[in-house]
């Protein structure tokens, strides 16, 4: 019932609406004992500090017009010629998703495409429909891109730098079959010219915005080094754009604080303690029979395609919640190819993140609708294959890199 109601969103309701009241029936029964709790609020407290510090950071570098230069520089080095222009919404998307987090990509990045298609006088579909599988995808590399990648790192013990390190090559193997998959796909598309559109602007890059989001991506790795909870440096980062955005008037208090999406976050707090109540009655005997503790390849490859499916039968972050404590005992190698899983296979389905049914109401706010169909099939063609060759990019990065140090 959560879940269908941050879904539906019944009357838009915030998801916070359903998932506490639900969390409380649950402890109240005796579903779920205070001391578990008491320990799952422990392990996604700094996660969701984490969280809330990057929607900020994110938020602030929208109000610097980091993302109103990204389509700026689009529009003129695309030149009109929609191929062109794939390769520099791919570019432009696998980097914000990466660096500021998936929910930069949907909620800033897609109303940005949306306008520079429409300068450019292209069809907008295959631009729009990268921004959604790039949500996803591409937000694989950096513990920050995701929640759920927040939430894996955690359970892993890996540094924030060998977490990188090992995530890289299926991150680039992921990338690469969604481009191919879209060059494909979208031909039609594609192939039309563009007849129409001014001549693109100059863009000027906020330099300051640039600076501290790349110092913030340092500071991730040091602090990540010494001990200290990333968050920190994403907090340090968003103090001193908001000071600078602040100081110029170019935002307020009031919507820093709707930046960082309190309600969504008691949601995730609400969510996890749910999903502890389900699995410690009964969901994790169950489930354990399909996760195995072979770290091999065919081991990883089953893991990542439990994963998959379990995120489009009941979103992404229930399915990480879940897995996270049957995989962890394995090793590192195990949590991040849950991780390929919950965060490919959502490609699949609307309901495989979150991400994609907010994705869903930006597109349907810009008066273009999504094809179930044709957002099916173009799922079927890009996760099976993505999972399989990012699950082997995987599995020689842990040669290649290993899990120590």
């Amino acid at each position: 019932m959560v879940l269908a109601c941050a879904v539906v969103r019944p009357w838009g309701w915030s998801e916070a609406v359903f998932a506490v009241p639900a969390a409380l029936v649950l402890v109240v029964s005796g579903a779920i004992s205070l001391p578990a709790v008491a320990a799952e609020a422990g392990l996604l407290g700094p996660v969701i500090g984490f969280l809330a510090a990057v929607l900020v950071l994110a938020q602030l570098c929208a109000h610097e017009g980091l993302f109103r230069t990204c389509g700026a520089w689009m529009a003129r080095v695309a030149a009109r010629r929609p191929r062109r222009l794939l390769v520099q919404v791919f570019a432009a998307a696998s980097v914000i998703t990466a660096v500021l987090s998936l929910d930069a990509t949907v909620v800033l990045l897609t109303p940005v495409v949306f306008a520079t298609a429409a300068r450019l006088g292209v069809r907008p579909k295959p631009h729009v429909y990268a921004c959604t599988h790039l949500s996803n995808t591409a937000s694989l590399l950096f513990p920050v891109s995701n929640l759920t990648n927040l939430l894996a790192f955690a359970a892993s013990g890996l540094s924030f730098a060998r977490f990188a390190g090992l995530m890289t090559l299926p991150w680039i193997a992921a990338v690469a079959v969604e481009y191919a998959a879209f060059r494909w796909f979208f031909a039609a598309d594609l192939d039309v010219g563009a007849d129409v559109g001014a001549e693109a602007e100059r863009p000027e890059w906020p330099v300051f915005a640039v600076a501290v989001v790349a110092v913030t991506l340092a500071g991730f790795l040091l602090t990540s080094a010494v001990g200290v909870n990333p968050a920190w440096a994403a907090a340090a980062g968003a103090a001193l754009l908001g000071a600078r955005a602040l100081a110029r008037r170019r935002t307020t208090p009031a919507a820093i604080g709707r930046a960082a999406s309190v309600g969504f976050l008691a949601f995730v707090l609400a969510l996890g303690i749910v999903v502890r109540a389900v699995l410690d009655n009964g969901l994790a005997a169950g489930l354990g029979r399909f996760v195995v503790d072979d770290t091999g390849l065919p081991g990883l490859l089953g893991v990542a395609a439990v994963a998959a499916v379990l995120a489009n039968l009941v979103n992404n972050l229930p399915a990480v919640l879940v897995l996270l404590p049957l995989t962890a005992p394995a090793g590192p190698a195990a949590v991040l190819a849950v991780l390929l899983g919950v965060n490919i296979g959502p490609n699949l389905t609307y309901a495989g993140s979150l991400a994609t049914l907010l994705w869903r109401r930006i597109v349907r706010a810009h008066d273009t609708d999504v094809d179930l169909g044709e957002f099916t099939r173009l799922g079927l063609l890009t996760v099976p294959a993505g999972l399989v060759l990012s699950v082997a990019a995987l599995w020689a990065s842990l040669h290649l890199i290993g899990t120590g140090g």
